[in-house]
């Protein structure tokens, strides 16, 4: 929402050939044959740091954005960005812009089948999770220990909260690995409430969960960590005592095997690529099997990868 400037951390190519002292300019054009001057720069002591400058201050980063901008479907696609890809690379619910990807699980739903689902009983909510561009960054460690995790913004609404916990004893399916972070967040968001109300302090506002916080409160709290049902009831107290309508935090969470799932029952995702955090984030829900599917899948030519392929139903493996 920036007007006439402003200041973004950025992943810049061929970097190099980019002199801190040298700012880049160029014409967009308007309807009416009107035009805007969009200018960027960087500092030396800060060269991932871009300052965007742009002649229209009526006009927010956004609307520039959208005006110079392209689509930016995954690399891997060896292919420059389509127009069919403005429709069909998105999900039909989105609402809140802010990812640098769209959640590719959701590419599967419409609205005809989201009305057959609400037709048999299912109840559909919705949460956001602001797709990161470090959700592409590949584990090059040989533990997983070595990777830093990439921190994401999350937003649940507390009616959300509400139909899930209305929903308690039915099982819970998020639509891809997005949905999946963002509900396990939220459980741990629920755990740091709780500890902090037990030492007599508060948890900082806004809240940020680190990628170990899960692993250590496991390991001291034990037995002792609240249910689903609890850890929602929690929640949604947090929420109601300060007038909220929604929570909103961000997480580092890295879910990986050995992870012990709390709000996850069932997950529908696409196959992911080798030595990414989403194929450790599903090893850890299904277990060893993870393996013979993939073999399974790769075995098969009919079967599609990534972003615009298929999709699997997988249950938690202790179900």
């Amino acid at each position: 929402a920036s007007l006439g400037s402003c200041s973004w951390h950025c992943l810049v190519g061929n970097s190099k050939k980019w002199r801190p002292e040298q700012t880049i300019s160029c014409t967009l054009p308007l309807a009416g044959g009107q035009t805007i001057t969009l200018q960027a720069s960087r500092a030396t002591e800060t060269p991932d740091v871009v300052t965007f400058s742009w002649s229209d201050e009526t006009k927010t980063f956004g609307e520039i954005l959208e005006l110079c901008g392209q689509l930016p479907i995954p690399p891997y696609l060896n292919r420059e960005t389509e127009r069919s890809d403005l429709t069909d690379y998105q999900t039909v619910y989105a609402r809140i812009e802010g990812s640098v990807a769209a959640p590719t699980a959701g590419l599967h739903f419409t609205p005809e089948l989201d009305d057959r689902l609400l037709a048999e009983g299912h109840r559909i909510t919705e949460l956001t999770l602001h797709v990161g561009a470090g959700t592409f960054l590949p584990v090059k460690g040989r533990q997983v220990a070595e990777h830093q995790m990439h921190s994401e913004y999350c937003s649940v609404p507390t009616a959300t909260l509400e139909t899930l916990l209305e929903h308690i004893d039915s099982p819970f399916v998020p639509i891809g690995t997005t949905s999946v972070r963002t509900l396990e967040s939220l459980y741990w968001f629920a755990v740091a409430l709780q500890q902090a109300e037990q030492e007599g302090g508060e948890v900082a506002e806004p809240f940020h969960l680190d990628q170990w916080y899960s692993y250590r409160m496991r390991q001291s709290c034990g037995a002792t960590l609240p249910s689903r049902r609890e850890a929602l009831e929690i929640l949604l107290g947090y929420a109601r005592h300060r007038g909220l309508d929604r929570l909103t935090f961000s997480t580092a969470l890295l879910i990986a095997p050995g992870y012990q799932y709390h709000m996850v029952d069932i997950l529908v995702t696409n196959f992911h690529q080798p030595k990414s955090t989403l194929l450790l984030l599903v090893s850890a829900l299904i277990g060893p099997h993870w393996r013979s599917l993939y073999e399974h899948a790769l075995a098969d030519a009919h079967y599609r990868f990534l972003s615009y392929g298929d999709a699997c139903l997988l249950y938690r493996q202790d179900l």
